[in-house]
């Protein structure tokens, strides 16, 4: 008996609802296989893309590299360190990457006026590659929709080996309204180019991960940049309204800066 109800028949209609599956997810769906493997095609693209994540985990952000020197000089970006002093013992030790060196604390106090309305800093996090492809394309937008909305902006800078809670010692150094950490997402099989954006109101010593919010996979498979600083910019205006940041608030539909992508 031929029984076929396990398993897409190959005709027009079934390559059409593949087709269509696949215009929206880069996972491996529907690839065909090879006994009980992959096609050959298909796994050497997947090693393909896990070479990409392991060097996206291992590159190090270089301020003079990572950006050309225009733009370098257009937001006056400095480089700062974490307590961790290399990349092998950022990924081993983690609680290092949460705190600025002692070094970095005073650059930051020399060259950071406190109290602004919006902090917003660059973090390498677990992919250089994204701040490099997201941050040139992302900044310039924060900055005007900041800027129409009437708030101050804080000197920006650049971290190395940056871990999400560094938000908090940013909070206590300069003690902005809204901290905004613009940091490298831990690289997948689809992208290794993927951004996020961590905020906090007031951040300070003892908030965790339930203090913060989220707008991620800041990519150009996910997230337009467009679309991310709309969601950013609105999100800043709720945690400053409501004078919270974390679970508890749930996100409005942007307003502050138009959701129509140009590109």
């Amino acid at each position: 008996m031929d029984d076929r109800s396990d398993r897409l028949v190959p005709n027009t209609d079934s390559a059409e609802i593949v087709r269509r599956i696949k215009m929206h997810t880069p996972a491996r769906l529907l690839a065909g296989r090879a006994g009980a493997a992959y096609r050959t095609e298909t796994q050497l693209q997947l090693r393909e893309d896990h070479a990409k994540a392991r060097d996206a985990v291992r590159a190090q952000l270089e301020l003079k590299t990572a950006f050309d020197s225009e733009f370098i000089e257009e937001w006056k970006l400095f480089e700062v360190n974490t307590r961790a002093s290399s990349k092998l013992e950022y990924l081993a030790r983690p609680a290092l990457g949460r705190e600025f060196s002692d070094e970095s604390k005073r650059e930051i106090l020399k060259r950071c006026s406190p109290d602004q309305t919006v902090q917003i800093t660059i973090g390498d996090g677990l992919s250089a590659v994204a701040i490099q492809t997201q941050v040139p394309k992302l900044l310039p937008l924060l900055r005007e929709g900041a800027r129409k909305s009437g708030w101050s902006i804080g000197q920006t800078f650049v971290i190395r080996h940056c871990r999400v809670g560094i938000l908090n010692e940013i909070g206590e150094l300069l003690k902005p309204q809204v901290a905004i950490l613009l940091i490298g997402e831990r690289p997948g099989l689809a992208s290794a180019e993927s951004m996020s954006a961590y905020m906090a109101y007031q951040p300070s010593r003892c908030h965790s991960d339930a203090n913060r919010n989220l707008v991620s996979n800041i990519h150009n498979r996910g997230l337009s940049t467009h679309s991310a600083a709309a969601r950013i910019l609105n999100l800043s205006a709720q945690l400053m309204s409501l004078g919270i940041s974390g679970c508890t608030l749930k996100e409005q539909q942007a307003t502050l800066l138009s959701n129509t992508d140009p590109s």
